[in-house]
């Protein structure tokens, strides 16, 4: 068979997954009468209108004389692909808000797909409510127009300016993520979420289907998602676009839904098929969750869900200049690219904005005619102005426990040992005993593994799946849970920053590296909320809690891949306005961190704490007190009083804390009239100045700690260059030496590893002494005896397996 007549076989055999033609649908039904399915259609050409209009016209809003070149923008930037189809499905699941008076939001997960939720917005009223300059009329249409992509307005994606929004999709992938974060604990929220076909093919989202197993009918609201097959990227075909009808429902149906499809390109029939299935849906859903509330069975059904084919860009003009358009990758953007080269393609632009008739849609003075306005849902059932979708509206305070009583006792500093994760983990129990309907934590698989397995006497994990003997034995499940586990740090990301967008509270835990999986998570989290911070009317929603624990210098046994400090550095590029780091050094002091973390609001903050067995340093007022000031003399730990040091031996992190501890004390002992200073950092801000970050110190209170001309031997938790890049207009800057990991590593002893890297206690010793003057030749014997001792300890770590005794159970010794 010749390439041709096979390539003709193949179109033949796959006609029935084309986006064109009459509505064939799983459900057959007309539930629209020819006075609905009119004012129906009617909404939705005024929505394609408006989503038209904000990528073209700057003047002439509703064409009242004839479209001209001064008209158009003279940069087109947009995107037309998916509008067509996320206006469809928002448009049919208003009718039904009105019908049922239904609680619902929607998520817009096609990227650049604003226009059609902006549109939407601004028939519903709720953007000129919010935006009065861009009133309901020809003026304020006008300026609705020229602010999309243009400078000194809005972007093309449905960012924080968006009324109803709390997910931008910059990065694709999340949608389905946070739709159900937003839906735990919120029982009559429907989040429709609409999931474009390029985005359901990276990891995240593919993994976030499974979401549905931890979703409670009894105590959770639910997700209706949209699949959007419009059948291209940016210029290639999605694969779930052009594979059959059997692989497709088979695919969802092993994700646990039972999925709908309406599929066609003729309105009215697709209107009718749509209004079916999406009323179909929404009563299997209240039916679902009325028998489990009924019942008290928190069984996992199988939730519903639509697959929606329609035309990429559909209503475009099939074919232009021999090329086509609608259906294909060419509608993705702007679909008529050379309006003020080409006259053609301007007539064909008004012609094409002329076909939705929008003289019949606006009435004289611009606002969309009383009997379409009629469709729309009222006050805060509009999905653009759902206070769910600004939940700082509907956020509560955590009723918060007193932290001191979650204390370590420490009597003298250096010689108590505790856990510090596990203590912040009694604390946290208190806090989900308090707050059971508005605090969860969230983690990949390793909550008992971080050793916070303290919460388990009070929550358990959320599993909505089958349950085997076993797990009676240690298994922590149960279907009302707390703690949100699922091995795709993606989608526990997702939940949380959906709940916190929602009004709630929580916490995520993780192994420090596999946080970078979530690195461009994090960054969008923390831009959207700088951006609510421009807008008066965005509400302040809580902070987003990162513990980050397994660190680098405790995964000696785990080897060279999972040391990686380096998410410090992601987290140092964001805002200042919105970002915090703290690296506490023991128990009380990441208690304190906790706490004040737990109240914080519009932040991202991350905490640093290790999950092992450590020295304790200070009693609970001296931690609140060091915490409170981020950076401080530990005046124990020194011998400089009333003196100048010789040395400044600082520290950041819980392991470099100890290591920097142990080597003040081996230059103390082998040099008894050294003066030492010992300064501590918690917040890593506090070395910037406090003219590029609120946390920031002085010049002069940063010379108070570091002074200005002595050494400094800083003793760093991650990379040492961050060190030199937040400290390098300080006075004094040539005197501060960082020592940090340096990508030395595999499978070694802790102590082992920091030899390697430079950070041991030894190494530290020994750069102070070359670094103070006094010392250099006096100093001598002390820094071959602390050289013989290193390698001692390097030779004990290869023939034993483990560190000599006398590190591992070292305590600070004046």
């Amino acid at each position: 068979m010749s390439t041709l007549a096979r390539t003709s076989e193949a179109v033949r055999s796959n006609e029935r997954i084309s986006a064109y033609g009459a509505a064939r649908s799983t459900l057959k039904g007309t539930p629209l009468s020819p006075d609905e399915l009119r004012k129906l259609d009617a909404y939705w050409r005024a929505s394609l209108y408006l989503c038209l209009g904000m990528l073209y016209l700057k003047e002439n809003p509703l064409l009242r004389e004839p479209l001209k070149l001064e008209h158009i923008k003279a940069r087109l930037l947009g995107h037309w692909g998916s509008d067509a189809g996320q206006s469809f499905t928002y448009t049919h699941f208003n009718r039904l808000i009105q019908k049922y008076d239904l609680n619902a939001i929607f998520i817009s997960g096609p990227g650049h797909g604003a226009p059609a939720v902006l549109s939407q917005a601004y028939l519903e009223g709720t953007y000129s409510e919010i935006y009065p300059d861009k009133s309901e009329d020809v003026a304020g249409m006008q300026r609705f127009f020229k602010q999309f992509s243009f400078p000194g307005g809005i972007g093309s994606h449905a960012t924080p300016e968006t009324p109803g929004s709390i997910h931008e999709g910059g990065e694709l992938g999340y949608s389905i993520s946070h739709a159900y974060g937003t839906v735990y604990d919120n029982p009559d929220l429907i989040t429709l979420v609409m999931v474009g076909d390029g985005e359901a093919e990276t990891g995240p989202l593919a993994t976030s289907w499974h979401s549905n197993k931890f979703l409670n009918p009894i105590i959770d609201g639910a997700v209706l998602p949209v699949l959007h097959l419009n059948g291209y990227k940016i210029n290639n075909p999605t694969v779930l676009a052009r594979i059959s009808h059997e692989e497709l429902e088979a695919l969802f149906v092993g994700y646990g839904y039972t999925p709908y499809f309406v599929e066609g390109s003729d309105p009215q029939t697709m209107h009718q098929a749509m209004a079916e299935t999406l009323e179909h849906c929404v009563l299997a859903i209240r039916k679902i969750q009325e028998e489990a509330r009924e019942t008290g069975n928190a069984v996992r059904p199988r939730w519903p869900m639509v697959v929606l084919r329609s035309p990429k860009g559909w209503t475009a003009p099939r074919h232009v200049d021999g090329h086509y358009l609608e259906g294909f990758w060419r509608a993705h953007q702007i679909p008529l690219t050379d309006i003020a080269s080409n006259p053609t393609h301007l007539k064909l632009l008004e012609t094409w904005m002329r076909s939705y008739k929008p003289e019949e849609l606006f009435d004289e003075t611009g606002r969309l005619t009383p009997e379409l306005r009629a469709l729309a849902p009222k006050g805060s059932r509009r999905m653009s102005a759902n206070p769910i979708a600004n939940g700082g509206l509907l956020r509560k305070p955590l009723d918060m426990p007193d932290f001191r009583k979650s204390a370590v006792e420490v009597k003298k500093p250096g010689a108590t040992l505790a856990g510090n994760v596990p203590t912040l983990g009694n604390f946290l129990r208190e806090v989900m005993r308090r707050n059971m309907e508005k605090f969860r934590v969230f983690g990949p698989d390793e909550t008992q593994s971080n050793r916070l397995e303290a919460l388990y006497e009070v929550a358990k994990k959320v599993w909505m799946g089958e349950y085997f003997q076993e797990d009676s034995d240690g298994g922590e499940l149960m279907p009302n849970g707390r703690v949100m586990e699922i091995l795709s740090e993606h989608t526990v990301e997702g939940w949380l920053e959906g709940y916190l967008l929602s009004g709630r509270h929580g916490l995520l835990n993780s192994y420090e590296p596999f946080v970078h999986v979530i690195d461009s998570m994090f960054n969008q989290h923390a831009k959207w909320l700088e951006k609510c911070n421009e807008l008066p009317w965005r509400a302040k929603v809580s902070s987003l809690n990162l513990l980050i624990t397994a660190l680098v210098w405790r995964q000696d046994h785990n080897g060279f891949t999972h040391q990686d400090p380096g998410f410090l550095d992601v987290a140092v590029n964001k805002s200042p306005n919105v970002v915090r780091i703290y690296l506490p050094p023991d128990a009380n002091c990441l208690l304190s961190v906790g706490d004040h973390c737990l109240r914080s609001i519009n932040y991202v903050n991350v905490i640093v704490a290790d999950k092992q067995v450590h020295l304790q340093y200070l009693n609970m007022e001296a931690a609140i007190a060091h915490c409170k000031k981020g950076a401080g003399i530990w005046d124990w730990a020194s011998n400089d009083q009333g003196a100048e040091p010789d040395v400044i031996m600082a520290s950041c992190g819980d392991l470099p804390t100890m290591e920097s501890l142990a080597a003040t004390a081996l230059l103390r002992q082998h040099l008894p009239d050294v003066k030492v200073r010992f300064v501590n950092v918690v917040d890593l801000f506090k070395l910037l100045p406090n003219t590029e970050h609120p946390h920031g110190m002085t010049d002069r209170e940063f010379e108070a700690l570091f002074t200005s001309e002595k050494p400094v031997v800083f003793n760093f938790h991650s990379y040492p260059w961050l060190i030199h890049r937040l400290t390098y207009r300080r006075p004094g800057q040539h005197h501060i030496h960082v020592r940090g990991y340096k990508e030395k590593g595999n499978i070694n002893t802790p102590l082992e590893l920091a030899i390697r890297n430079q950070t041991d206690r030894f190494s530290l010793a020994i750069d102070a002494i070359d670094r103070m003057p006094r010392f250099r030749v006096t100093g001598a014997g002390a820094r071959e005896a602390l050289l013989n001792e290193q390698i001692a300890c390097e030779n004990y770590a290869y023939e034993f397996g483990v560190d000599r005794p006398d590190a591992m159970n070292w305590q600070w010794p004046f």
